[in-house]
């Protein structure tokens, strides 16, 4: 590698670049580290931010903070740099998730729309209803591609396939609401950041609206059915699902399945699509075996995506980069 500087770079701004990804119940499992003579960032768990309840084996954490080591690789090609990636680098730290080296000038194409940057500022989950205007093929097979180069693939189901996976959701939607320990542990996290109040309640910017119809399960973080949140407007008649599928099912398998969903999600927003997660089925061992598009077909489903034309979502909060980012280390 050539000799380089991390002061080339603003890690700041970097860092804040990679927060502003979505994570499981907003708990952003993760924190970085540089290595300033070796231009290296560390992209580690924060396993204390972890959900014992509805992510036991940590697939929903690697994807987290798959999420967030796509965009942090987005912001140091955007400051003109080539990301060089290596996910899970030293056995013998499990923690360490994955590293991203400086390696030098992006004089090259770095594989990156240059509206990408643009577009993490501007992703945000939106669980309004869709307009129901069909996707145009090419957009799909952008989509597509987004994922393929990140080690997954996206597939689109027909309306017949469509329909069975949103039965699987809510299925998972209705258990979770019973389930006592995930209610409380979603609702937690979520809610972390804005606690309710007396007076005021949860945010509806958090919390959205729900279908009155039911027929697209969107998740509610209190556990609950809130008539008072069931919209009159009719969610979008045709949903269009995305499914994400990695070939294996390993931690290096949901690392890659995080970043290929974070790609989709910027293309999408750039091209000006909206998204939500229908993350429910896939915290049920059971259910989430029932995914599979077609018997037999290898591949493991790690994300549903919903997508549409329609009302931007709200924000959720972020840890400043400061809570999350450590002091340089020296070079060893």
């Amino acid at each position: 590698m050539h000799s380089t500087s991390a002061g080339a770079v603003i890690p700041e701004t970097c860092v804040s670049a990679a927060v502003a990804a979505p994570s499981i119940h907003n708990t952003q499992p993760w924190r970085f580290r540089l290595e300033a003579e070796s231009a290296t960032f560390q992209v580690r768990a924060a396993p204390e931010r972890g959900l014992r309840h509805t992510d036991p084996a940590g697939r929903a954490l690697h994807l987290s903070v798959g999420a967030c080591l796509l965009n942090l690789r987005v912001a140091i090609a955007q400051s003109g740099w080539s990301p060089v990636r290596r996910l899970l680098p030293s056995p013998e730290d499990p923690g360490l998730l994955a590293i991203v080296r400086l390696a030098g000038s992006a004089t090259r194409p770095t594989g990156y729309r240059a509206d990408l940057y643009e577009a993490i500022w501007r992703r945000h989950s939106s669980r309004l209803p869709f307009s129901g205007r069909p996707l145009a093929p090419y957009l799909r097979s952008e989509l597509g591609e987004a994922a393929r180069v990140e080690g997954a693939r996206l597939c689109f189901p027909d309306s017949v396939e469509t329909a069975r996976l949103l039965r699987l959701t809510a299925e998972a939607e209705r258990r979770n609401r019973i389930d006592i320990d995930r209610a409380a542990e979603g609702c937690r996290w979520v809610h972390h950041d804005l606690q309710p109040t007396r007076d005021v309640g949860l945010p509806r910017a958090v919390l959205g609206p729900q279908d009155a119809r039911e027929q697209i399960p969107l998740r509610d973080f209190t556990a609950q059915r809130h008539t008072e949140r069931l919209v009159t407007r009719q969610f979008e008649a045709a949903p269009v699902l995305a499914v994400l599928i990695t070939e294996h099912d390993r931690r290096a398998d949901w690392l890659r399945a995080g970043q290929a969903l974070q790609h989709v999600w910027l293309l999408a927003t750039a091209h000006g699509l909206r998204a939500s997660l229908l993350h429910q089925a896939l915290e049920w061992p059971d259910l989430r075996r029932c995914l599979s598009l077609a018997p037999g077909r290898t591949g493991h489903v790690q994300m549903i995506i919903r997508l549409g034309y329609g009302p931007e979502g709200a924000a959720s909060p972020r840890r400043a980069p400061g809570a999350v980012f450590d002091e340089a280390l020296p070079c060893r």
